[in-house]
């Protein structure tokens, strides 16, 4: 599983591999995250992290194909 982060103000962050809390944290320069939630109608729903003033929105990165 690969992973991509997006910032409020639409920067990009690619390749952050399977941990991309340890990733950001290693490209912020900083020890501590917090978890960013969104609502939803099942409940709270964890999409991201609150890092060095940067609201980053966490995605997983997938293959349009797949290999045989």
């Amino acid at each position: 599983m690969w992973t991509m982060a997006r910032d409020q103000f639409g920067n990009t962050y690619h390749d952050l591999g399977r941990w991309p809390r340890k990733a950001l944290l290693k490209l912020f320069s900083r020890k501590h995250a917090d978890k960013m939630y969104v609502d939803t109608v099942k409940g709270t729903k964890h999409i991201g992290y609150i890092i060095a003033s940067h609201w980053l929105t966490v995605y997983t990165v997938e293959p349009w194909e797949r290999e045989a």
